[in-house]
């Protein structure tokens, strides 16, 4: 019985140190050069879902769940935009349109590319999520892509894991939303994890970085 449990729990190190690379990756890379990698090696994309939901299933609470009730009270005609959706848990738990974006498709409900770039129409989303996603070093380009798509008076809602915002880049991150036009509603910081922010999109702002 000990021979057989060692190389399982062998196995299970490996993958989750695989997982933090890859998570490590997400962050330090383009999302070009993220799906260029993918595109190569689809298992990578894989393995690397299957280490966030055994991350998520430690977690006392999943923020996509919060943004899931949070569109289950909105008007059903609204549109909505998951920016790296994962497994596309909101499209498949609302009545609304949802157009679900990551850098493969894991399901039908997906659409696969790069979130700097996705196949919307100007002006064409009433709600853009990004739910621990604005993973990669060009993710301004990803904001600038839902100011893109978003109406005016769209909303914009972020989740995102409080360690990565050191004292002083939190004011920086909330500064550049709000050069491209997006006024900050509320922020969320009871959870121990997780920042929520929530946005609208109240004018037009021409911006260069």
């Amino acid at each position: 019985l000990d021979t057989y449990r060692t190389p399982k729990k062998l196995e299970v190190k490996l993958r989750g140190a695989k997982f933090r690379m890859l998570n490590e990756d997400l962050y330090t890379k383009s999302s070009s050069e993220s799906q260029e990698t993918f595109g190569k090696e689809p298992e990578l994309f894989h393995l690397y879902h299957e280490g966030f939901q055994s991350q998520v299933s430690q977690w006392p609470q999943n923020p996509v769940d919060i943004f899931i009730e949070f569109i289950k009270k909105q008007p059903k005609h609204l549109v909505i935009a998951d920016f790296g959706c994962g497994e596309a848990k909101i499209a498949k738990s609302v009545p609304h349109r949802v157009f679900s974006f990551d850098f493969m498709a894991l399901n039908e409900f997906i659409i696969a590319g790069d979130m700097s770039s996705v196949p919307l129409e100007n002006e064409s989303v009433d709600i853009a999520i990004f739910c621990l996603s604005l993973m990669g070093t060009n993710f301004i380009e990803f904001l600038r892509e839902a100011y893109r798509v978003l109406k005016m008076g769209g909303k914009l809602k972020i989740a995102e894991v409080k360690s990565r915002f050191e004292q002083e880049k939190l004011p920086m991150f909330l500064s550049i939303l709000a050069n491209m036009g997006f006024k900050l509603e509320k922020t969320d910081d009871e959870n121990d994890f997780f920042f929520f922010f929530f946005f609208f999109f109240f004018f037009f702002f021409f911006f260069f970085f």
